[in-house]
């Protein structure tokens, strides 16, 4: 019998801000690597997920939403999704019914002209109905002919299995990017950044969660405990009193929130301190922006 080949390659998720391409990146990965909320733009950098199996490895990459950037913070974030274009084996374009274009046309031209396949995913169906979905998948057939179309609902894990199908189907051979027991190219200080920061975005309102960059400055792991000292950097000093709320209370409902999330994370007990500090107009600063690990 024939030995299988070794299949391996990167697998880009890209799509609008808020379609479902985080919810979809972990239901594939199968852990909770990219925070989810109600709210766009949650994603801001490009988070790999890796998934190995005895004949494949497939290294998927969650990126922000494409956005026509308003400020530098979001400029580089579109930079996260350029990189994508770069490297990708496989692209998932991600819609959702009633959507009909990318919010950036040059995006949309590229991937009109690349050799890349594209699996074409329209998202959310369990919100429509068959006629709703047969409308999506004839507007998208003639908008990108060569990719293949498929109707899914991450949320629900409808169409997943068969997403992972049509990847390994697609895959070139090729060898392992990453250790057989590696989960995500991310250290463990970036997910403790990104727990704190989903629930900021829960909690607050209007600009304030965008207006947010969480640095870890302490990661001390004992035998029973882990202990962590992290910054919440806010753009204005109106936006450390929002945060911190009256008395304390609503740092304090942020930091039992995440401090349990981090628990099943790290399946450990947590002591979790946080702190705010004013670092004005850092979204628009490159050396702050530098600081904060995205490309400028």
């Amino acid at each position: 019998m024939e030995e299988k080949k070794y299949k391996s390659g990167f697998v880009n998720i890209i799509g609008n801000p808020n379609v479902g391409k985080s919810t979809l990146m972990n239901k594939l990965v199968g852990e909770k690597l990219s925070i989810i909320t109600s709210k766009a733009q949650t994603t801001r950098h490009r988070i790999l997920g890796v998934v190995n199996e005895e004949d494949y490895q497939i290294v998927f990459s969650d990126t922000p939403g494409i956005i026509q950037p308003h400020y530098s913070l979001q400029s580089s974030m579109m930079k996260f999704v350029k990189s994508a274009f770069q490297d990708a084996d496989v692209f998932l374009y991600m819609v959702e019914i009633g959507e009909k274009a990318l919010k950036d046309a040059s995006f949309f031209e590229r991937l009109k002209t690349t050799e890349i396949p594209i699996l074409l995913l329209i998202n959310k169906i369990d919100k429509s109905d068959q006629a709703g979905v047969e409308s999506a998948i004839d507007h998208w057939k003639e908008q990108l002919p060569l990719a293949k179309i498929l109707p899914i609902s991450a949320i629900e894990g409808f169409g997943v299995e068969q997403i992972m199908g049509e990847i390994t189907d697609l895959l070139p051979e090729g060898i392992p990017y990453f250790p057989k027991d590696a989960l995500t190219d991310k250290p463990e200080r970036f997910f403790v950044s990104e727990i704190i920061r989903e629930k900021i975005l829960i909690n607050y309102q209007k600009e304030v969660p965008y207006s947010v960059e969480v640095v870890v400055e302490a990661f001390k792991e004992e035998e029973t405990i882990i202990r962590i000292g992290a910054i919440i950097n806010v753009a204005r000093e109106t936006q450390k009193g929002i945060i911190i709320g009256h008395q304390g209370k609503a740092l304090k409902k942020v930091g039992t929130q995440a401090r349990k999330d981090l628990e099943v994370f790290f399946e450990k007990k947590v002591y979790l301190e946080l702190f705010v500090k004013v670092i004005k107009n850092w979204r628009d600063n490159d050396q702050d922006l530098k600081r904060f690990g995205y490309h400028t």
